[in-house]
């Protein structure tokens, strides 16, 4: 298929992880991440003011943040990476802490991954735009709190709006729960084309590379989630 073997931070597959055996254990985890009455608590004139930003002034808006505590744990913010005409946008949860040394998203064996993944449906990494969902690394690794991310968000509604892509891939269960507000899990969100918010932006969501490298037998159907990618791009071309 052209993608190589593809070993990571949290699990994602259904019943290859003990933390994910059943329906019920997944709708717990995913509580932990999302929380409705949290997605809100954004205050309008913080969102409002991000809207009015080109790339620019939101990637300084970005680098001065401290709406948020992990601005007093993080060595640099991490705005993204990439193409900003891309027609893919691809969005995980959080930098890691290679990212945060580097100030770029997915660096590192899953970011390797993740261009060999781009590369076999004939994609180069500088051909995409790159960006999380939070712009700061939580200490140790850990998920992305409810209000972190809600506060954050803003920050990449503003970078789909300015780059305007014609599909949007979500890596990982949180990324993917986050984006479509829902605490289905990630073996349920995959294989199908979402819609992301009021944009009618096409939204597959598949398996976080760092997973993929840790779980193999998962690489088959992250295949068939690049190709639905790869068939909504040449759709919209």
């Amino acid at each position: 298929m052209g993608i190589p073997v593809w070993v990571m931070r949290g699990a994602e597959g259904g019943a290859q992880s003990p933390r994910h055996e059943d329906a019920a254990a997944v709708g717990a985890a995913a509580a932990a991440i999302f929380d409705q009455s949290a997605a809100t608590r954004v205050a309008p004139t913080h969102a409002a003011n991000v809207a009015a930003h080109d790339w620019e002034a939101l990637a300084d808006a970005v680098r001065q943040c401290t709406r948020c505590g992990l601005h007093k744990t993080r060595t640099q913010t991490v705005f993204g990476v990439g193409r900003r005409d891309a027609a893919l946008m691809i969005i995980g949860e959080a930098p890691g802490a290679e990212e945060d040394r580097q100030g770029e998203p997915f660096v590192g064996p899953a970011g390797q991954l993740l261009n060999a993944m781009l590369g076999a449906i004939k994609l180069r990494r500088d051909e995409v735009y790159i960006a999380n969902i939070l712009k700061c690394r939580p200490p140790s690794n850990r998920d992305p709190q409810p209000t972190e991310a809600a506060t954050c968000t803003p920050y990449l509604n503003r970078q789909i709006e300015l780059l305007r892509p014609r599909v949007m891939l979500a890596v990982g269960r949180i990324a993917g729960q986050w984006l479509l507000q829902t605490e289905i899990p990630i073996g349920r969100l995959r294989g199908q084309v979402s819609r992301y918010g009021d944009t009618g932006i096409p939204l597959v969501v598949t398996y976080h590379p760092a997973y993929l490298l840790r779980s193999p037998l998962a690489k088959a159907k992250a295949w068939q989630d690049l190709c639905l990618v790869k068939d909504l791009i040449e759709s919209h071309r």
